[in-house]
């Protein structure tokens, strides 16, 4: 049976339910039945999916623009308390650390301890087992969350450094963005050549993974694309990136490996949030919710597959509804038509500051006075003085709100389904959550 969760959390979906209105079912509905979501016994597989920046209210922003329940929100088991050891504020490298090592640490800190040492994660015990592994995101795959699960470092900024303990990690699958720490290096070196990796430029071209060196898909030279900007011929989506990977690590199921451990991240929501832009977090929330469905719909028909969703910290203490006014709309966030990064590409390319900003907010012209203030911006040479102008050009007829450009102490929510998700309920801090995922595959720290 579902277990039960707090009566805050059951108060809170119940409200953001009322406040939904209806809408279409969801693209690829899944039938989850009690059975399924909360089966009982030990997985064979394990697919850990974080919305990096995703809190409560980004979780009642999505659904309540698909006009439809997220394909997570039926899975709800409980919330994480996102804290670092030296800050109630987290960040990516010591939330994503608690998750991959099951231990809380210091911010910055990629998969070691207070003492600097080295923390098993749970994608090495998964290889150590012979399981397959992988890692995507829509980050570069040396940014904090993707690289705490086949690094060690003592800041996260040793992008360099993540990459050259990537390449002989063992993973199995690398999908993302990132291309330039590998290739385009101050040292010269050019990391997949000298690692034999297959390269791959497009999801099409993946074969069947090597039992010799990893698979590597970097898509771009630092991030993804926002999915509102994402040009589909040149980028993958963040669901083509996860089937791709479960339908790879499942086919090497054979007498080396014991099933498979995947991460997946939709790292741009955080971004977004960075940034104060509400179109941009819609669309990649929407993103990831298409990616969670699409993952939730192989493990269905899988059946030994653990399915668990959270997210490292909230961002941007974003609020639905602000300056007293009880209102707020997504349609202007979907209207939308560029995020606040690709608003400053095209200004890059000489774009007309007033044009840009108003086919990118789809607005038909801009408010009286604030032209003024866009061609100030650009003008001024600070390549984010645009960004607050923006903001409030977008975020006030939304009705929506932010409260620093950084991350917040929220608690974020916990989603579970499959064989093994009764070890995750209630609120649980962040590193019992990653206890739990060694757990669940019978796997030691």
């Amino acid at each position: 049976m579902y277990r039960l969760v707090s009566l805050v959390l059951l108060a809170a979906a119940a409200t953001a339910a009322a406040q939904t209105p209806p809408g279409p079912p969801a693209e690829r509905p899944v039938t989850l039945r009690e059975a399924d979501a909360a089966g009982p016994g030990q997985p064979r597989n394990l697919v850990l999916m974080i919305a990096d920046g995703f809190g409560p209210a980004s979780a009642t922003m999505g659904a309540a623009a698909k006009g439809a329940p997220l394909a997570f929100d039926s899975l709800l088991v409980g919330s994480v308390e996102t804290s670092a050891t030296d800050s109630r504020v987290t960040d990516s490298a010591a939330g994503a650390t608690a998750y991959a090592c099951g231990i809380k640490t210091y911010n910055g800190a990629i998969s070691v301890d207070t003492t600097g040492a080295p923390c098993r994660t749970v994608l090495e015990a998964a290889e150590a087992r012979g399981l397959a592994t992988g890692l995507v995101a829509t980050s570069r795959i040396t940014h904090a969350t993707p690289a705490s699960f086949a690094a060690h470092v003592a800041s996260r900024g040793e992008e360099d450094e993540i990459a050259d303990q990537m390449m002989v990690s063992g993973v199995d699958l690398l999908l993302g963005g990132g291309a330039r720490t590998f290739t385009a290096r101050d040292d010269g070196r050019d990391l997949l050549a000298e690692s034999g990796a297959v390269v791959v430029p497009d999801l099409s071209a993946v074969p069947a993974l090597s039992a010799s060196a990893p698979t590597v898909g970097l898509f771009a030279a630092s991030h993804l694309a926002y999915e509102i900007d994402r040009d589909e011929t040149d980028q993958p989506s963040l669901a083509e990136m996860a089937t791709r990977a479960l339908d790879l690590l499942a086919a090497s199921e054979d007498g080396q490996a014991q099933g498979f451990f995947l991460m997946v991240e939709g790292s741009r929501i955080d971004h977004a949030a960075h940034g104060n832009d509400p179109a941009a977090h819609l669309g990649d929330i929407l993103a990831y919710d298409r990616a969670v469905a699409a993952v939730l719909d192989w493990a269905a028909r899988d059946g030994n597959t653990l399915v668990v969703s959270t997210a490292d910290h909230e961002t941007g203490g974003l609020t639905l509804g602000r300056d007293g006014v009880y209102v707020w709309d997504p349609a202007p966030l979907l209207a939308a038509a560029a995020s606040f990064e690709g608003m400053r590409d095209q200004l890059a390319e000489g774009g007309d500051p007033v044009s840009v900003v108003r086919r990118g907010l789809a607005l038909d012209e801009l408010p009286a006075g604030t032209e003024e203030a866009v061609r100030g911006a650009v003008a001024s040479g600070d390549p984010y003085a645009l960004g607050p102008v923006v903001r409030e050009l977008i975020s006030e007829p939304a009705g929506v709100a932010w409260t620093t450009g950084g991350h917040t102490a929220v608690d974020v929510g916990l989603y579970a389904f499959g064989p093994g998700a009764a070890l995750f309920h209630g609120r649980m801090a962040n590193d019992a959550v990653g206890r739990a995922l060694f757990e669940a595959l019978g796997l030691d720290r």
